[in-house]
């Protein structure tokens, strides 16, 4: 948490934000399947063709929305690690948004 603090004041915030991208590229894509699985499985259960094929076509579009917001997210962790380069000067003792993101 010490390279933090060299961050402006922000280290704390940009940590919170880079916990939560986290947080999020790895927990709706996971929520999203398992809810796509547990509406195949009901209607596997119930046997009926045209639940299944609903239900197939459901996973399918969770399962793509799970890898949109995966590589959203990741994304935007890429921009914010390039953009960030122009904080700070070669002398300078603060530190650029770059390292202050990749340290956080």
């Amino acid at each position: 948490m010490e390279i933090l603090a060299d961050c402006g004041g922000l280290g704390p915030v940009i940590s919170l934000i880079k916990n939560v991208f986290n947080l999020i590229k790895i927990l709706v894509p996971i929520v999203l399947i398992l809810m796509g699985a547990i509406d195949l499985t009901k209607a596997v259960m119930a046997s009926d063709d045209k639940e299944i094929k609903a239900a197939t076509s459901k996973l399918i579009k969770r399962a793509i929305a799970a890898v949109a917001v995966f590589f959203a997210v990741t994304l935007v962790d890429v921009i914010m690690g390039l953009v960030g380069d122009s904080g700070a000067e070669d002398g300078d003792d603060a530190m650029s948004w770059s390292q202050c993101w990749k340290n956080a």
